[in-house]
C-alpha cells in the first residue's frame, strides 16, 4: 500500500520543474496524478485516470468501513446463537470476528490516513491543480520535504493512501 500525498498548485507554470525534481527523487511519472476543475487538460503533469478521479479509494475506504460497521453486530448475533445452543467452538469463531472487526476499526481509525480527493472539491473550481503523488510509506515525509523546499508554491494538503496495483 501506498501513500498518496496530495498537493494544492495555482497554475501549470512550474510544472516541469516539480515533475523533473520528482522523477530524479526516483518517483516515476506512473506515480503522478494530476487533477482540474473542468476537466482542462495540462502538459507537465501526468492526468489522473478515471477512476482516480472518481475517488475509487475513497469509494472503497467507505465499502470497507460499512462493511466492518455490519459485520461486528452480525458476529454478535452468531455468538449470542452458538451459546443459546451450546456450540463452543462457533461461539470461539464469532467472537474472534468481532475482535477483528474492533481491532480493524481500530487501525482503521487511528493509523489510516484518510485525505480524499472530494476535499479538493472548491480548489478546483477555482482553477487550481491538485496532484497526487503516490510514494511508499518509508518516503512520504522525505518527499513532502522536498516539495515544500524546492517548490513553496504547491501546498501540502493531506495524505491519503492508495493501491497502485488496482489503479486506484
Amino acid at each position: 500500500m501506498l501513500r498518496r500525498l496530495f498537493f494544492l498548485l495555482p497554475d501549470e507554470a512550474q510544472g516541469s520543474a516539480l515533475v523533473a525534481d520528482l522523477g530524479a527523487a526516483g518517483i516515476g511519472r506512473e506515480h503522478l496524478h494530476a487533477v482540474t476543475g473542468g476537466g482542462r487538460l495540462l502538459e507537465q503533469f501526468p492526468p489522473a485516470t478515471a477512476r482516480q478521479q472518481r475517488d475509487s479509494v475513497w469509494q472503497l475506504q467507505q465499502w470497507l468501513w460499512f462493511g466492518n460497521l455490519a459485520l461486528f453486530p452480525l458476529a454478535a448475533l452468531g455468538l449470542a446463537l452458538a451459546l443459546y445452543f451450546g456450540l463452543t467452538l462457533t461461539a470461539l469463531a464469532a467472537a474472534a470476528v468481532m475482535v477483528a472487526a474492533v481491532t480493524a476499526g481500530v487501525v482503521f481509525t487511528y493509523h489510516m490516513p484518510e485525505t480524499h480527493l472530494g476535499e479538493f472539491n472548491i480548489a478546483l473550481g477555482h482553477g487550481e491543480i491538485v496532484l497526487m503523488v503516490d510514494v511508499p510509506k518509508r518516503r512520504a515525509n522525505e518527499i513532502a520535504q522536498l516539495i515544500r523546499r524546492r517548490h513553496p508554491e504547491a501546498e501540502a494538503s493531506g495524505v491519503g493512501w492508495t493501491i497502485h496495483a488496482m489503479g486506484l
